[in-house]
């Protein structure tokens, strides 16, 4: 039987039978891979908690006719039973995994890899607010995956900035001649932020204002939902 190894994040997993689990990974090098892990939910099993959602793992694998099987998994990054633990961690984190599983397939991109690996561990190790982490991490996927917002010039005509309208379907800030009537309409302060966000300048993100973090996160999840055509369950229980 066919065997491959690679370096994974976990995901999500679905119980399967009485002992067994299905667990979805983002791999390293062969994309997302769906595989069977069997008797992870007895309490003998060997690795059973290294397959947890959110954990970062070097995996041996079995390609099987449907789902591949696990054989082996030893962590990299134990980061699960960090972020778990802090509730902002833990629903920043699962709307990352949840973005990750929507934007990935079996082709794989190494970009995406390396940003959720990045944002888990930064997640994991509290070095910048859950809400910021998450709102960074969603502008940088998209961008990755061919959905680039633009923050200054105009998003449909590229009249050079500053505007201030803000339309998700064109693809950010645009100039009056191109917003519909009723566009919403941002503040210079949040438009800044929103940039730092996506260039991860992060000294500029922690000196923004509650208020205007909240306004950022606001325009983060309408353009992540009507770029991936449907909405992510997870945002509805981050913390704004």
């Amino acid at each position: 039987m066919p065997v491959y190894r690679d370096e994974a994040v976990v995901l999500r997993t679905h119980k399967l039978g009485e002992a067994d689990r299905i667990i979805t990974l983002l791999t390293r090098q062969h994309g997302k891979v769906r595989a069977v892990a069997k008797g992870v939910r007895r309490t003998a099993s060997k690795f059973g908690a290294r397959l947890e959602p959110f954990m970062v793992v070097d995996v041996q694998l079995y390609i099987g006719r449907s789902l591949d099987i696990v054989n082996q998994a030893e962590s990299i990054g134990s980061y699960g039973a960090v972020i778990t633990a802090d509730y902002g961690s833990y629903t920043a984190a699962s709307a990352m995994v949840e973005t990750a599983d929507k934007l990935t397939e079996s082709e794989g991109s190494l970009q995406q890899y390396l940003l959720l690996v990045g944002a888990l561990r930064s997640l994991s190790r509290h070095e910048h607010g859950s809400g910021a982490t998450l709102n960074s991490y969603l502008l940088r996927s998209l961008s990755m995956a061919g959905w680039a917002p633009s923050f200054a010039d105009c998003a449909r005509c590229g009249a050079p900035g500053p505007h201030s309208a803000f339309v998700a379907q064109v693809g950010g800030i645009v100039c009056d001649n191109c917003a519909a009537p009723g566009s919403p309409r941002l503040d210079p302060d949040t438009i800044a932020l929103l940039s730092a966000l996506l260039t991860g300048d992060w000294a500029y993100t922690a000196e923004a204002s509650d208020t205007t973090h909240a306004q950022a996160t606001g325009v983060v999840a309408a353009y992540t939902q009507w770029h991936l055509g449907r909405g992510l369950r997870s945002l509805e229980h981050v913390r704004p």
